[in-house]
């Protein structure tokens, strides 16, 4: 396996890996939104603030249930299927501790020759 990490052969499936990571991200912050927006509700006395609450609570409650819909439909999820889940949560989990030992900045960040064409040429002062 070529250790080039900054060679573009070795991101493969690296943008589904991060839209997962990112979606997860977004779906634990909805649900610490709909948490959030709960206990700020049963604190609250005045009317108008709690109509307000409570229509935040449902759109945060409607933007957790989006995301999971999305993630599951995408695979990226499993809440019903605990053995699949557990895959995919140890491969996280390995992918965490590989990105972790990866030597992402290499003395030699020359990438010449790495691309279908070299970058135009510094003439006079402007690029060509």
């Amino acid at each position: 396996m070529n250790n080039d990490y900054l060679d573009p052969i070795n991101s493969l499936h690296m943008p589904e890996l991060a839209d997962m990571t990112l979606a997860m991200d977004f779906l634990i912050r909805a649900k610490e939104g709909v948490r959030n927006t709960a206990v700020a509700l049963t604190e609250t006395v005045a009317p108008d603030a709690r109509a307000l609450l409570r229509n935040q609570l449902r759109q945060a409650i409607a933007l957790h249930q989006e995301i999971t819909e999305l993630m599951i439909r995408k695979k990226w999820f499993h809440p019903y299927e605990l053995k699949e889940q557990y895959k995919l949560d140890m491969l996280s989990a390995n992918n965490t501790v590989k990105i972790g030992q990866m030597n992402l900045f290499p003395e030699d960040t020359r990438r010449k020759g790495m691309f279908d064409r070299t970058p135009d040429e510094h003439i006079g002062g402007h690029f060509a």
